[in-house]
């Protein structure tokens, strides 16, 4: 495969083979100038090397690569993505990486089977979109040795649902579960990662450096009004992570409540089953109030040889 200077016609190139029959597609190393994002359906393999990167260079908030359906492999890929600003309810937007999405006009079909390796996305000085989302109608997901510089969050990992918006959703949700995450490396973004609403996930080895906030673990501003199952919430670990941090808040929060944004009512999830441990917290907060870890009803989670030095 041959890509140029052009980033229409490497758009072009790239997104028309992926719209095809499902195979492997190896891109050479290099730097590549796309237009916008590409469309990754089921069945994919998409493999670069230690010296390849995407780069978007139009503002079309799209990720770099969007996952959209189930067993595809991403391995040794650069991406880099435009700059864009897609605000807190967008964290599905402006990534280097998406597998699913937040909000669906119908029920989607569940995506699975997505093997992520030695993926990296640097965001440069760019601290408004993430880096890595793994959102809605996903499960049974790996991702191993993914490195990310700068942005807002390094992986985003979040619940999703039908709806125009947060504010009018119908439900059903659908919960992220099944994944496994190892050695994730995180620098100079403002987050390195958090799960909201999830359930049977493992964080493993992760070092996330130069950071405001270390990892969050988050109910969902609905919990589970809209799907009752009890796995939600339960099954989770976090363990051997190194978070070297200084901001206003906190290095580690842990919250049971959400506050729906449909009618304004509080629910609290309970965990289940969940540890946190093995962590390293270094650092120190820079604002009026802060704490290294900051627990808010959320009774259900262990912690488990948790130290913290300036």
């Amino acid at each position: 495969m041959i890509l140029g200077a052009d980033p229409v016609e490497n758009h072009r190139v790239l997104q028309k083979i992926l719209s095809g029959t499902p195979g492997e597609l190896d891109i050479p190393a290099g730097s590549h100038p796309l237009s916008d994002g590409l469309r990754v359906p089921a069945g994919w393999t998409i493999r670069g090397t230690a010296d390849t990167w995407l780069t978007v260079v139009e503002r079309t908030g799209h990720p770099v690569l969007h996952v959209l359906g189930s067993d595809v492999s991403i391995s040794d890929l650069g991406l880099r993505p435009a700059p864009s600003d897609p605000g807190e309810h967008g964290g599905d937007r402006g990534t280097g990486l998406t597998v699913g999405e937040y909000l669906y006009a119908e029920a989607p079909e569940w995506i699975s089977g997505v093997r992520v390796s030695r993926v990296r996305v640097d965001h440069g000085v760019l601290r408004t979109a993430n880096a890595v989302g793994l959102m809605g109608a996903v499960r049974d997901v790996v991702l191993e040795d993914v490195t990310v510089t700068g942005g807002y969050t390094g992986l985003a990992v979040h619940w999703g649902a039908v709806g125009d918006d947060v504010s009018t959703l119908v439900g059903p949700t659908y919960h992220p579960h099944d994944l496994v995450v190892s050695g994730l490396r995180v620098a100079d973004a403002i987050e390195g990662f958090y799960l909201s609403s999830v359930h049977d996930v493992r964080v493993t080895g992760a070092l996330l450096t130069g950071v405001e906030m270390g990892f969050r673990l988050l109910p969902g501003d609905n919990t589970d009004r809209f799907v009752k199952y009890p796995d939600i919430g339960a099954r989770i670990e976090i363990a051997d992570v190194d978070v070297r941090w200084s901001g206003p808040l906190y290095a580690v929060r842990i919250a049971g409540w959400g506050r729906s944004e449909i009618d304004g009512a509080v629910t609290v999830l309970n965990y289940r089953d969940t540890v946190i441990r093995d962590c390293r917290l270094r650092g120190r907060g820079t604002g009026g109030s802060w704490s290294p870890i900051l627990i808010e009803q959320a009774p259900g989670v262990t912690l488990e040889d948790i130290t913290v030095s300036s």
